[in-house]
């Protein structure tokens, strides 16, 4: 078994016990009474490079990374210092989150808000905009078959805005075949959590050419986002760097600068 396939059972065990207790009718209820979602593609294909800040407690790979006891606080620490969008990690088990942080950061922050989670039904996609996000994560690696296409129609119709994420060329072409609007590429394989900042310049050029490309993982510093910017991302998703870096506001302002210098 794989680290995502672990990861995996523990989200569908996770889920089953949310369905139990919340019948995908309230869900429906609470969608039908929310806000429009917030578009986040005139931040994205904004000049020079945008950020998506990670609300991130810990990960499989580094453990415990930091102690956030206002989700909320550091959102708006977070669009404060620039953050185009804001990423809530909601899985539990391994990372930490919930739907309440996202809820609590929807409810800050006035930038779109991504659900990063381990989506693989459309009961997720339905929290997703119930709890307040405007884009949902759908990863191609664990959504296949029809799936990925099923959950990707549903996000659009929900006014979800689908972030799909890649790791190797088939997944792009994948990605592709839906039209997708905006593609990540993870550096970070899911099923070993080895990370290879190259992966994204080596696939970069295989993304559509209208699509947003989003560079993920492995970022330490200003000099990290610079080069994926460099490497053609429009945007660049950062956790572990923000959350450590004991003042996000600055470091986002960083990231931006840096990577907008000639």
């Amino acid at each position: 078994m794989s680290v995502l396939d672990g990861i995996l059972a523990g989200v569908r065990e996770d889920l089953a016990q949310r369905q139990s207790a919340v019948p995908l009718a309230e869900l429906k209820a609470r969608v039908s009474d929310a806000p429009p979602a917030l578009d986040p593609l005139p931040g994205f294909r904004a000049p020079g490079v945008s950020i998506i800040a990670e609300v991130k407690r810990k990960s499989p790979s580094k453990g415990e990374l930091a102690t956030i006891a206002d989700p909320a606080a550091l959102a708006a620490e977070y669009a404060a210092g620039g953050a185009a969008a804001i990423s809530v990690l909601t899985e539990q088990r391994r990372f930490g989150g919930s739907l309440d942080d996202l809820a609590a950061v929807r409810a800050e922050v006035s930038v779109p808000v991504l659900r990063k989670d381990f989506i693989v039904t459309p009961y997720q996609l339905w929290e997703a905009r119930a709890w307040g996000a405007d884009l949902a994560l759908l990863m191609v690696v664990s959504l296949p078959g029809g799936l990925l296409e099923e959950l990707h129609g549903l996000a659009l119709e929900l006014g979800l805005t689908p972030l799909v994420e890649t790791h190797t060329e088939e997944e792009i072409a994948r990605a592709a075949d839906l039209g997708a609007e905006v593609v990540g590429i993870n550096a970070r394989d899911l099923t070993t959590l080895e990370v290879d900042r190259a992966v994204f310049q080596k696939l970069a050029p295989h993304l559509p050419e209208a699509a947003v490309k989003i560079a993920e993982s492995g970022v330490t510093g200003p000099e990290d986002v610079a080069e994926y910017h460099a490497w053609g991302a429009d945007v660049v998703l950062v956790g572990e760097a923000l959350v450590r870096s004991g003042d996000p506001r600055s470091s986002i302002g960083e990231f931006i600068s840096q990577a907008g210098r000639p």
